[in-house]
């Protein structure tokens, strides 16, 4: 048995992302009648769809076995991986990134970073990004009562926290945002770099446009921080050594990348996401200022309820068995990361914003070796945003209709209109 042809292609259309009630509709029917099983879109390989969150764990607790990097590590067009493979001299992926590479590679470059971003490295951090977070809260209440709450705070907001943390200038913040939405939100044209509907090919092309572009730009990066090295994360990335050696061209560019981009686009998104859902439940916030504790709960199920990222996905290194299904050797995996974060048998309601859960086993942030880097100081930055922003908000409702990006891989909220009054 296999998946039925408009629920495969629905959960790979952008669009049915960006509606939302549509992908996920057509994930509960996955997950109810063929939760693990074959999807064959036109112009796809076949790929098997991973929809229930236990078995995405158990598939990402053995990274030995289900490969990131030996095939593109997001969903992609059957003649795309080739053409990628031309551009970058046989890699699959277009850029060579932590979420692209596997085994000792993969632990040595998470080994460079991964000390300066546990909750204990993380915490020293709070008192600069209170005031970065206080100054947004400021920002925002300067618009009136009224502003999109996306455009206005929650793409800037996180963008400038990781920036001071990388050590990207302020006047540069507005050049690594244009790039991220040209990165993630390819398939969108509202965001994406030729501002028009593209054709696959034309997508590649962009992509591989603004990658270079980026390039250009952490060349610079590295010549500075290898001539007056610094505690910023980009200055680590550029004096890092593997086994003696600097990192070399792709494995630096693609950490700078990440790190620049998936460093506050996914928080961005999610932050979006979250004020959404309070427009939507008003009531939540006088229960979160009588008890700022529940914001942490708040942080979390925003987490579960956005997804920012949507899949990865994995090829199978041999055969093996998932939930009694034959996995054959260089099989493709679909983690529908969406599609886990609603599964019915780990949460009541999945389908209702809650912040009375108490246990929330998200893995939006992945799980296992390559569970996300930042993830600790994205919930804080997160935490403190709201703990700021709660003490001087009376309410808050939408004003007007919010809308998600188009895309099938990093996807969220890119209008969240909102009328709100300050105490």
């Amino acid at each position: 048995m296999t998946i039925a042809n408009e629920l495969a292609d629905t959960i790979i259309s952008g669009s049915a992302y960006a509606d939302g009630d549509r992908v996920d509709a057509a994930f509960r029917e996955i997950r109810a009648n063929t939760p693990l099983d074959v999807a064959q879109p036109e112009n796809f390989d076949p790929f098997w769809v991973v929809s229930r969150h236990a078995d995405i764990k158990e598939v990402e607790r053995q990274p030995d076995l289900f490969h990131n990097g030996d095939r593109s590590t997001f969903l992609s067009p059957r003649d795309n991986e080739e053409k990628v493979k031309a551009l970058t001299g046989g890699d699959p992926n277009l850029i060579r990134s932590l979420v692209s590479i596997d085994g000792k590679e993969h632990k040595d470059l998470r080994g460079i970073v991964f000390p300066h971003v546990t909750p204990r490295a993380v915490r020293p951090m709070e008192d600069r990004i209170r005031e970065i977070a206080r100054g947004f809260v400021d920002h925002m209440l300067g618009f009136d009562g009224e502003c999109d709450f996306a455009m206005d705070v929650a793409f800037l907001y996180p963008l400038r926290v990781i920036m001071t943390v990388l050590g990207v200038p302020e006047e540069d913040e507005a050049f690594m945002l244009r790039l991220t939405q040209e990165l993630f939100s390819n398939a969108d044209p509202e965001l994406n770099r030729r501002r028009a509907e593209l054709t696959p090919e034309e997508m590649l092309k962009s992509l591989w446009e603004t990658n270079l572009e980026l390039e250009r730009y952490f060349a610079k990066v590295t010549e500075k921080f290898r001539a007056n090295p610094t505690k910023h994360i980009n200055s680590l990335i550029a004096n890092a050594k593997i086994d003696g050696e600097y990192l070399n061209h792709r494995q630096m560019m693609g950490y700078y990348i990440i790190a620049a981009t998936a460093g506050h686009d996914t928080t961005s998104n999610t932050t979006a996401g979250a004020m959404w859902a309070l427009a939507e439940r008003p009531e939540m916030l006088k229960q979160m200022q009588d008890d700022p504790a529940l914001i942490n709960a708040f942080v979390e199920e925003s987490i579960r309820w956005v997804v920012p990222v949507k899949h990865f996905m994995r090829s199978a290194t041999q055969d093996c068995e998932i939930a009694g299904q034959k996995i054959r050797k260089d099989d493709w995996l679909m983690l529908a990361y969406q599609s886990g974060n609603r599964d019915e048998a780990v949460w009541d309601d999945p389908f209702e914003f809650r912040i009375d859960r108490g246990q929330n086993p998200q893995i939006a942030f992945g799980y296992g070796v390559h569970v996300c880097l930042g993830q600790h100081l994205a919930r804080m930055e997160m935490r403190i945003l709201w703990e700021e922003l709660f003490k001087r908000l009376k309410s808050v409702e939408l004003n007007g209709e919010p809308k998600r990006t188009i895309s099938n891989f990093v996807c969220g909220p890119k209008h969240v209109p909102i009328r709100f009054t300050a105490n």
